[in-house]
């Protein structure tokens, strides 16, 4: 029974690790964080929304509020993912409302499990996640750095960062999701290659 408990425990320190460095403005630790938790944030987010809302925009949203009150989290009110979650379902909900779109599918959003209460599997060792994602995030071209950060923590809108970069808002969610998933998939392998 200690090794069941022992992947959980070890998930949920990473991450209020995580926090408490992006609460003091560590760019690096938040772009771990984002990596770590991006498939719970979006399955949190996509039990929220019809097909006709902007998932990405959402996400990005929800990580900016993360990242601004990063310094809050308070690990012995609730979990990492907890908190996490409630932000991305807060800033789901407030863009459904603005929209006018139904919020009927918001009892199936709070059945999404808690990975803190051991029953989720992790894709990866969270232990040895920091390096894994600083050498994938300095394995992408400056411009994609630069275009994640501005993104992701400086919260610039896609027509923002599609004047800044001279594409169009399209050109700009493929790159942004592009380079968030060869990150995952950098992390992912790295990972299963060290477990091997």
């Amino acid at each position: 029974m200690r090794s069941t408990s022992a992947k959980p425990n070890s998930y949920v320190a990473h991450l209020s690790h995580l926090l408490a460095r992006a609460g003091r403005h560590d760019q690096q630790a938040f772009a771990e964080l984002h990596a770590a938790t991006i498939v719970k944030m979006r399955k949190t987010v996509r039990a929220l929304l019809p097909s006709s809302a902007d998932l990405d925009d959402i996400l990005q949203d929800g990580y900016l509020k993360i990242w601004r009150h990063a310094a809050s989290f308070d690990p012995s009110r609730a979990s990492p993912i907890t908190w996490m979650c409630t932000i991305m379902r807060n800033t789901a909900i407030d863009a459904l409302r603005t929209t006018g779109l139904p919020t009927s599918e918001l009892d199936e959003a709070l059945t999404i499990p808690d990975p803190a209460d051991g029953a989720a599997a992790d894709e990866f060792d969270y232990a040895q996640a920091e390096p894994i994602a600083r050498e994938a995030l300095e394995r992408l071209p400056e411009d994609r750095r630069q275009l994640l950060a501005l993104a992701y923590l400086e919260g610039e809108s896609r027509t923002r960062l599609s004047e800044r970069f001279g594409v169009p808002v399209g050109t700009i969610k493929t790159w942004l999701h592009r380079s968030l998933a060869a990150v995952r998939k950098d992390c992912l392998g790295h990972a299963h290659a060290m477990a091997a």
